[in-house]
């Protein structure tokens, strides 16, 4: 049945303007319903946002689908993913043959999704610490992207792009903001580009020790 659904959601996707076909094919490969409660896992596939636990959500497929395009990173890049939450986009990235390093701020979320992408044979790295410090020590990295809404642009994370290297963040106070992929030319220039509008969860400065 949900196999069903996946593919059905792929045909959503490109009738959306998805033409990436490896972003297309990593989506059909991640079983999104594992990353849902139970009770909404009939909604699955259909192309809408649902809660997860610490008031945070799953974001909607097309978003995901949209954010991994614009990251048009090539397999085997070294990407860097702020905000864990579900897991379901750090799986995406996996499945595109991404090595990604993700960063969540909240324990329970960090606690789940790690067992869950463990469970499902993938291996990213992933860290429990303040997404707006990044992690240097893996740095630089060919691609950065942010899954929940930042009033700014962290400084932080741009010096820890790769020249060459491309970040996507949605921009914006409040619950809208814009996406915007942002290119590092050389060590001082950067080129940004809007991609319209998005709506995430705000990034929130953690607490957590790194």
């Amino acid at each position: 049945m949900h196999k069903g659904q996946r593919r059905k959601l792929i045909g959503e996707l490109r009738t959306m303007g998805i033409r990436d076909e490896a972003v297309l094919d990593a989506m059909d490969r991640v079983p999104r319903h594992y990353f849902l409660d139970s009770a909404f896992s009939q909604f699955a596939y259909s192309n809408k946002a649902f809660p997860i636990a610490a008031g945070q959500t799953i974001s909607q497929p097309h978003t995901v689908a949209k954010q991994s395009e614009l990251l048009g990173a090539a397999p085997g890049a070294n990407v860097l993913e702020i905000g864990t939450g579900s897991g379901y986009q750090c799986a995406v990235l996996c499945a595109l043959g991404l090595k990604v390093h993700s960063i969540e701020r909240q324990k329970a979320l960090f606690d789940t999704a790690g067992l869950l992408l463990k469970a499902m044979g993938w291996k990213p790295s992933l860290y429990y610490g303040d997404g707006y410090k990044g992690k240097p020590v893996f740095a630089p990295f060919d691609g950065i992207i942010i899954t929940c809404g930042a009033p700014d642009v962290p400084q932080a994370l741009l010096g820890q792009l790769k020249v060459g290297g491309r970040m996507v963040i949605p921009v914006g106070d409040g619950d809208t903001q814009r996406m915007w992929t942002i290119d590092r030319i050389n060590e001082r220039e950067f080129t940004k580009k809007d991609h319209g509008y998005a709506a995430f969860v705000p990034m929130l400065e953690a607490r957590a020790r790194d």
